[in-house]
């Protein structure tokens, strides 16, 4: 990957050109999903770059000393691993990448969630403190899952690398990893039946209950930021976009933006249909998926040895 294309894939597609309208468009495509399967109205289209705006024009409490620093120090470090993230997926064809950038893509899906505990903790917050335990408490749960799914995956294909991830033919640890990737985005996105950390009536906001202003609007970006980056691992590894198959860069990008629309939607669809369940059924469904995928895994890796 040379420099022109990894500043091309970082500021312009899918980077932060595409990437921000796209976190606002998603964060609204949610809301209003969840609106209307509940009979109600729903934000306008346009509500959640409001917010945003709105947001950047009110002032900050104010912080002193290294609490403080940190609480402002926080929200940045989730955008930019949020944007890092979208960055590195390989959704146009021949765009490079290098060994190993799906471990970095996985370290880069993780800050955001650990920038929110140390957020809640360094506030100072009863309700900061009990979202942020919350939210470490779902973390260890779901992210076994979600590693098991990504080294599945990475180890059926034998590579590390995003780009022949998702070119090469897909097995059935492939798809069985998809679909426990599935299984953890509500608890990595924070909706129903997972929206433990930030559930407003009981903690108010969680971690975020101190934030406001400019620190919250970077929150919020980097929420939908996270929407676009989880969405959009899920539609490369489920098209692969090889030019020939797909003809063009153009069509390329195309399927890549409907199958991650797609992915929203069915996650609004469940949130929808749900209630949040509490944090200890939560951590044991989770277990209970980490188990069950263990097997299916273990299974189809011995089926596909002795197959060959």
């Amino acid at each position: 990957m040379t420099l022109l294309t990894a500043l091309a894939r970082l500021l312009i597609f899918p980077g932060l050109l595409f990437a921000v309208p796209a976190a606002w468009f998603f964060l609204w495509l949610e809301r209003k999903s969840v609106a209307l399967m509940q009979e109600r109205v729903g934000p306008p289209f346009m509500q959640p770059f409001f917010d945003f705006i709105k947001l950047l024009g009110k002032s900050t409490p104010p912080r002193s000393g290294i609490a403080g620093l940190l609480m402002r120090a926080w929200p940045l470090i989730a955008v930019s691993a949020a944007a890092g993230a979208v960055g590195l997926l390989p959704v146009l064809p021949s765009f490079g990448g290098f060994e190993g950038d799906l471990i970095l893509l996985l370290a880069l899906l993780e800050l955001p969630s650990v920038c929110i505990i140390a957020a809640g903790f360094s506030s100072r917050s009863i309700f900061g403190e009990i979202g942020s335990a919350r939210e470490a408490a779902l973390s260890v749960s779901y992210n076994i899952v979600f590693l098991l799914a990504i080294v599945s995956i990475a180890a059926s294909q034998h590579t590390f690398r995003l780009e022949a991830l998702a070119a090469l033919p897909a097995s059935p640890l492939h798809w069985l990893g998809v679909l426990a990737i599935l299984v953890c985005l509500p608890a990595k996105l924070h909706i129903n039946p997972f929206s433990l950390p930030n559930a407003e009536q009981e903690i108010y906001s969680g971690p975020l209950t101190e934030y406001a202003g400019p620190e919250l609007a970077m929150w919020e970006l980097s929420h939908g930021l996270e929407w676009v980056a989880c969405t959009g691992l899920v539609a490369t590894l489920i098209a692969p976009h090889i030019a020939l198959a797909w003809g063009t860069s153009l069509l390329a990008g195309c399927i890549f933006v409907v199958l991650s629309v797609a992915v929203v939607l069915l996650l609004s669809v469940l949130a929808a249909a749900t209630a949040r369940l509490a944090i200890d059924s939560s951590v044991r469904f989770y277990w209970q998926c980490t188990l069950i995928f263990a097997v299916l895994a273990i299974s189809s890796a011995l089926f596909m040895r002795f197959r060959s």
